[in-house]
């Protein structure tokens, strides 16, 4: 997992999962500590995660919350998309473009 950007922007690369969530913390509570407005969270270079790279999201749009930001989720693989859907989380997480839950394929 590679995670590149700044306070505004990040761009997430390979695999957010229990081996990288460590590090993707660290790195997302950072942007989000030191910066204003919506913290973008490009996703489109995002090879799969796991329940605990989910969990690392929901920490890093929690904290958001509390520092008065808002994480934004850009660029979410059609494979993290049916994930969101099915654990409902589409309704919490900003998403930008939102989710076509109608070009979804069915599993």
């Amino acid at each position: 997992m590679f995670i590149r950007g700044d306070h505004a922007e990040l761009v997430v690369e390979g695999r957010l999962d229990v081996r990288s969530a460590a590090d993707a913390r660290t790195v997302l509570h950072a942007a989000v500590d030191n910066g204003v407005g919506d913290l973008v969270l490009d996703l489109s270079e995002l090879d799969s995660w796991d329940a605990t790279g989910l969990g690392v999201i929901m920490g890093a749009h929690r904290r958001a919350g509390r520092c008065g930001r808002r994480l934004v989720l850009r660029g979410v693989p059609p494979q993290m998309q049916r994930l969101l859907v099915a654990t409902r989380l589409h309704r919490i997480l900003a998403i930008e473009g939102g989710i076509g839950l109608e070009s979804l394929p069915r599993v």
